[in-house]
């Protein structure tokens, strides 16, 4: 049987970890207790010279007068009263011990911090209820107001066009995708009257509910509220910008210009627009997404609620049974009266969602609406677990396979062999292999963050249905591995029977690619969509990072990329070599030494990673205003210039430019350690109640901490190799150790990302942050203004 304290743990919702019962600190008082109660030995007395006579007589005594108590007499025992403190208006519960406990201290000190206990849970209840009673009843008011913007569009819609049979049943036929958002059918204009007499019976009744809310149509400027004061107040539509970015196409630079910088997304409407069908159901897509999280933060409250419940209901019990008194009755009764139980305003506003939802949101579908507000888990598939192992021993046996033939068919015998064969080959796989290495180390990511409970999904705003498992990431590099090592196997028994001519076999590189790639576009349901398309709508907002607000999980994928320059490289090297076979270019078009092109795009490719997380830091200072965004651009500037001075050193092999590296790489190399462990995984805190670390640590052993520090210090100056150069003899021990090199690399992102991901959930959980904030369409504005 599992034990309440570790069942509390595996239910308890991590960023409230600090208001719930504090079980295990109780549980440490009981056991207090129940040694107080024990009769001395001299061994038990540490120290003390000889032991009272009378404590045998005592611990006796206590027990017949426990056994001989009254059990109807429960009264006497313990009282826990309310009363309201002297400086506040907040009602806090003070237990009252009868003659019975008034002499142990232990008791006093349970009572004392089973009070605190209590006193906390009702006051972050009541706090917590009462922001989601108000964020309840201001989406009342917006969900209104969508109503009857709805029902004159649907008026205005009847009249321009000849309704359908089915169109008139249908409570979503003003969102008709025949309707362009630049028609003058199915929009108001804001500077038009709607309340001519023309108008129909429900569009009359809407412009009165609207007028009750306080807005009204003026025809001089737009939709306006009633005069309130001196001011009249304009209501208008404010879209956020994780709206509209999600739903945009990839337009022309000039329109990103335009709707994402320019004239910011947020920018409400103006005086002569168009409130259309398209404006409107952004709004309601805004509106259901508000209803759906304040469902779920209801449900965490719910939770919330009934597991102080049971840790309350636990802990008195145990009371109960050291102290061989009846005390739970009369402390669980006044538990039940204190708000977090008895107040039922949050249960009574989940019912009033579910069915507001229902009728607005699910076509009075509740099977449908709770697909909304109860998604259901993907049950795990233990067929998931079996292919991966299938293919990891696919893997290794075609990797021994390939070993085998290589050493047969002699390929590497000489230099001259290893640079025809590897030219063609060696590019396109380490592409595919590094990237499903660092698949391999996000599926260890995401196994970590599962296990320590770091809410991962809610960090990086990923739908709990869709995203990625530990065992799917594991499942898609194992596949990619297996493929990859078939195609290299193929590839070097059909160079080896010379059954094909070279150029025809080295065709097979290039056909893996776009294999891949065309894997990654698929438009079909098939081999997990919405992570393929939900990774190139984050690759586009990194490309278009100045243009887009930025977000976590653009950021951290924005920093992947800077791990992966070899891999860009050899993505530059091998789109340039197939060109050139294919138009007949002269392969030297492709080296380094003597390819003056490929060498000035080989400059661009190292920038672009460190330059697109420059351009986020440079808007999250334009939108925050913080400056710690300028001094992070500055470690990625840095970045920037010592990436270039290695390859111009590469390419001069003089001292000058040696010297200018190092120099220029030592800089770099320390701010960005500076950066990682202290402003990334928030460690070397020298205040910390643990060494040089951070007061919160979700590893219980903090040698993990000390060791990582170290292992990441080692892995950042891997840059010395590519400036002191080892010695190379063979064209394959260069593109080997490049590779090593590369993965070492890999290997030190996919080891920073759990403690940056740790920081970032620990910062979370001082805000008390469980469910996303979302930002309400309809708000007011001073038209005067």
């Amino acid at each position: 049987m599992v034990k309440f304290s570790k069942e509390l743990e595996a239910q308890i919702i991590p960023e409230w970890r600090e208001k719930f019962v504090n079980y295990r600190e109780l549980k440490k008082q009981i056991k207090r207790i129940k040694l107080s109660r024990l009769p001395k030995t001299p061994q038990d007395v540490n120290g003390e010279f000889g032991v009272s006579i009378f404590d045998p007589i005592r611990y006796f005594t206590n027990k017949i007068n426990n056994k001989f108590h009254d059990p109807d007499n429960k009264t006497d025992i313990i009282q826990v009263r309310s009363k309201n403190m002297e400086d506040s208006e907040e009602e806090v519960y003070e237990t009252e011990l009868s003659q019975l406990f008034s002499e142990e201290d232990e008791v006093k000190m349970f009572f004392a911090k089973l009070d605190d206990e209590l006193n906390k849970v009702n006051q972050f209840y009541k706090k917590t209820e009462g922001e989601l009673l108000e964020r309840g009843e201001n989406l009342n008011k917006q969900l209104q107001i969508l109503v009857d913007l709805k029902q004159i569009l649907n008026d205005r819609l009847r009249k321009s066009a000849p309704p359908s049979p089915n169109s008139l049943n249908s409570p979503r036929s003003w969102l008709s995708p025949a309707r362009s958002s630049n028609s003058s059918e199915g929009s108001i204009e804001l500077g038009e009257s709607p309340t001519s007499d023309h108008q129909s019976l429900e569009t009359q009744e809407a412009i009165a509910s609207l007028k009750r809310n306080g807005v009204s149509f003026d025809n001089s400027e737009t939709i306006t509220k009633t005069k309130q004061g001196k001011h009249k107040m304009a209501m208008k539509i404010n879209i956020p910008a994780t709206a509209t970015a999600t739903t945009r196409a990839i337009a022309a630079l000039t329109s990103i210009l335009s709707e994402d910088f320019v004239n910011n997304p947020r920018k409400e409407l103006g005086p002569g627009e168009f409130l259309n069908g398209k404006k409107v159901q952004c709004a309601e897509k805004t509106i259901r997404s508000a209803f759906v999280e304040l469902y779920k933060s209801l449900g965490l409250l719910k939770t919330y609620s009934s597991l102080n419940m049971m840790a309350f209901a636990k802990i008195l019990k145990k009371f109960d049974k050291v102290s061989n008194q009846q005390a739970s009755a009369n402390y669980l009764k006044a538990v039940k009266e204190t708000p977090f139980i008895g107040s039922g305003k949050a249960v009574r506003l989940m019912d009033d969602v579910e069915i507001i939802f229902t009728k607005h949101f699910a076509n009075n579908e509740r099977k449908k609406a709770m697909k909304f507000l109860r998604p259901q888990q993907p049950k795990t598939s233990h067929m998931l677990t079996f292919f991966v192992g299938l293919f990891t021993g696919c893997f290794v046996c075609l990797f021994i396979i390939y070993a085998l033939l290589a050493d047969l068919s002699g390929i590497f015998s000489s230099d001259t062999q290893q640079k025809a064969y590897m030219e063609p080959v060696y590019p396109v796989f380490s592409i595919i292999a590094l990237l499903s290495l660092h698949l391999f180390m996000y599926g260890c990511n995401l196994f970590m963050w599962k296990s320590k409970r770091i809410n991962y999904n809610f960090i990086f705003e990923f739908a709990p249905t869709t995203s990625l498992k530990y065992r799917d990431a594991f499942f898609i590099c194992t596949t990619f591995m297996t493929i990859v090592v078939g195609a290299m196997v193929v590839h070097l028994f059909l160079l080896a029977t010379d059954v094909f001519l070279p150029r025809q076999v080295d065709r097979i590189p290039g056909i893996l690619v776009l294999f891949f790639f065309a894997l990654l576009i698929c438009p079909f349901d098939i081999f997990y969509r919405p992570t393929r398309y939900c990774f190139l709508r984050i690759i586009r907002n990194i490309v278009c990072s100045p243009f887009y607000k930025v977000v976590l999980v653009d950021i951290f994928m924005a920093d992947q990329l800077t791990s992966q320059i070899h891999l860009l490289r050899n993505m530059e090297f091998s789109a340039c070599y197939f060109v050139a076979r294919n138009f007949k270019i002269h392969h030297s078009a492709c080296d380094a030494e003597s390819g003056r092109l490929f060498r000035e795009i080989a400059y661009v490719i190292s920038f672009l990673p460190y330059f697109w997380r420059a351009m986020q830091c440079a808007r999250r200072w334009f939108d925050e205003c913080d400056v710690d965004h300028l001094a992070n651009m500055g470690k990625y500037v840095s970045a920037m210039v010592a990436a270039g001075a290695r390859l111009t050193y590469d390419h001069k092999q003089d001292h000058k430019h040696l010297w200018f590296a190092i120099l220029t790489s030592v800089v770099a190399t320390l701010y960005q350690l500076y950066w990682d462990f202290v402003k990334d995984w928030g460690l070397l805190n020298y205040n910390s109640k643990n060494l040089w670390l951070r007061d919160d640590l979700i590893l219980k052993k903090k040698c993990i901490y000390y060791i990582s520090i170290a292992f990441n210090i080692v892995l950042r100056v891997a840059w010395v190799e590519s400036v002191f150069r080892l010695p190379k003899n063979r064209y394959a021990e260069k593109q080997l150790l490049e590779f090593v090199l590369a993965s070492l690399e890999v290997i030190r992102r996919g080891h920073w990302n759990f403690y940056r991901l740790e920081n970032e959930h620990l910062n979370n959980v001082g805000n008390y942050k469980a469910v996303k904030e979302v930002p309400l369409p309809f708000r007011e504005t001073d038209s005067d203004g």
